[in-house]
């Protein structure tokens, strides 16, 4: 599982509760595409609607060599999850006040793939608190690091 790309401000902005892998509804050259790395899910987000799972505003750069299949490059996606997942995401996003977003684009038997994870935002505290722990690891592995 080669991750082609991830979003890394949701592991600072969100507090990662479960995750789950969903198939990507593509068209035309898109796939190429991803596979040359063209993609970004930074502002990316899941809803759900009349039993679907659809992904918001991923961006697909269009396929240079492509003269056929121009598409919009931020259009809504379709997620492809079993029904119970999506009855229980959707559930769990409507009563908790939880969120749905992408962490990462993969190909999985020359198939793309999003890793989608059940999210609950953090607070401003808990970003800082997130910062002060990642700086403690740092300076432990870098004096670990001159020690030897």
């Amino acid at each position: 599982m080669e991750s082609i790309t991830t979003n890394k401000k949701a592991y600072y902005n969100y507090f990662i509760l479960k995750k789950y892998s969903a198939g990507i509804c593509l068209n035309g050259s898109e796939v190429k595409s991803i596979r040359a790395k063209n993609v970004n899910i930074n502002e990316s987000f899941v809803t759900f609607r009349d039993g679907e799972a659809f992904l918001h505003n991923m961006f697909i750069k269009t396929y240079e060599k492509s003269k056929h299949f121009v598409l919009d490059e931020r259009r809504t996606r379709k997620l492809l999850l079993h029904k119970s997942e999506i009855k229980e995401l959707s559930q769990k996003v409507m009563e908790k006040g939880l969120t749905v977003v992408p962490l990462a684009i993969f190909f999985e038997k020359n198939y793309a793939k999003v890793e989608i994870a059940l999210a609950k935002g953090k607070l401003l505290y808990d970003k800082k608190d997130t910062i002060k722990k990642r700086d403690i690891e740092k300076s432990v592995m870098r004096e670990l690091k001159n020690s030897k």
